[in-house]
């Protein structure tokens, strides 16, 4: 893999620091600037909001120059939307230095996808963008733990202008190891945006709301759940997320190296078993190692589709696929955000802490039945093709036959 790959996933680790420190940080926050809770979860809410709007704002934007030009620019957002919040004078300078980050968020991962599938060959494209990504992986397993405990013992400012000298070093890699390649020649936003009008790039994007949906279904309120339902401490949390982290990691490295061979198998597998798991959870979650086990792999099943969806957009947008791939990365914000609020829901309705794992298995499922719609269609379409290059009327139905 080049060493290229390295400086995209130091940009990851460090922008998925970010987004998820602040869960762990919110009483510290909260209570330096005189809010409620609620009130400083805006911070966590305003940033996935600017992912969503931000992908594809900053892509069309970034339409005129060099991807790498344009990687580079997100990371001096990221690096100034950081610095703003570790200096923030009052709550809602740090919203807007949140918000300032998350507009590099999904075009980083959008464009990133395209430049590390353009550096190695073909038969390696899942492969290369599952390595960047594992910069997002590891930031749960060590980023995001160690910048909560700096900013529990030190103070939150620290955390974050750690976070943005991370930035500073993805920037020099970036800069240092991506080759310039100009844009392509002949590609608008027009072309972008026809992308589009491809059915199967909208069922992967579907695919994705709902398949990583289903995953923080339940690790949204996965702190309530471990200690009313498991009888875990308060503390013991944080190591619990770690686990979910190193699942993520495996999956994401699975997902890339499966995906290159077989990529809606792929996809199959992972889906129906994450809908299989979240269903489990609902048992066991009332059992301590059972349910550390059950979060492990719930992250590895959840990231093991990370990088056969983002490979299926940019092979279905081909030709134009930087716009479709960082909408692609909203579309994961998206789904993040709808399955906390109906896992809300049915913890309000009197449910119960293990509900949102019965929405997350339906959202699993149904991204699976979207996976296996897409692959007819694709079937469908290919057979028509092949009926029209043989010279045969691709719309004449068959006679019909005794």
């Amino acid at each position: 893999m080049p060493l290229a790959l390295l400086a995209l996933a130091i940009g990851a680790f460090g922008i998925g620091t970010t987004e998820f420190v602040i869960m762990g940080l919110l009483p510290q926050v909260a209570g330096d600037f005189g809010v409620s809770i609620p009130t400083a979860g805006l911070l966590v809410t305003g940033y996935a909001l600017g992912v969503v709007i931000g992908a594809p704002l900053m892509t069309v934007l970034g339409t005129k120059v060099s991807r790498k030009r344009m990687l580079m620019v997100l990371m001096g957002l990221f690096i100034a939307g950081n610095l703003l919040s570790a200096v923030a004078p009052v709550f809602a300078v740090m919203l807007i230095g949140r918000v300032v980050a998350s507009l590099a968020h999904g075009a980083f991962f959008g464009i990133g996808s395209v430049v590390a599938a353009e550096l190695v060959a073909p038969q390696k494209k899942a492969g290369a963008i599952a390595m960047m990504f594992t910069g997002l992986t590891v930031a749960n397993v060590i980023g995001v733990p160690l910048g909560t405990l700096i900013g529990q013992q030190i103070g939150w400012r620290v955390t974050f202008g750690i976070v943005a000298v991370l930035g500073v070093i993805g920037l020099a890699g970036i800069a240092k190891l991506v080759p310039d390649v100009p844009k392509p020649e002949g590609v608008h936003l027009r072309h972008e945006l026809a992308a589009f009008k491809n059915a199967q790039v909208l069922l992967a994007m579907a695919m994705t709301v709902l398949g990583f949906g289903g995953v923080f279904a339940a690790i949204t309120y996965i702190a309530p759940m471990m200690t009313h339902v498991a009888g875990f401490a308060d503390g013991s949390v944080t190591w619990l997320l770690v686990l979910f982290g190193l699942g993520m990691v495996g999956g994401n490295l699975i997902g890339g190296k499966f995906a290159d061979r077989a990529l809606m198998p792929m996809l199959y597998v992972s889906l129906g078993a994450l809908a299989v798991v979240l269903a489990l959870f609902t048992l066991t979650a009332h059992n301590k190692i059972a349910a550390a086990v059950t979060i492990a792999l719930i992250g590895a099943l959840g990231f093991a589709t990370v990088p056969p969806l983002q490979k299926r957009v940019l092979d279905q947008a081909h030709g134009a696929p930087t716009l479709a791939s960082a909408v692609n990365i909203g579309a994961f914000n998206l789904g993040n955000a709808l399955s906390a609020w109906l896992g809300g829901m049915v913890i309000a309705a009197g449910f119960g802490y293990t509900a949102p794992n019965w929405v997350g298995a339906v959202l699993a499922a149904a991204a699976l039945l979207l996976a296996v719609l897409s692959a007819a269609l694709e079937r469908r379409d290919a057979r028509s093709g092949a009926v029209t290059a043989s010279g045969a009327p691709a719309g004449r139905p068959e006679p019909a036959r005794p």
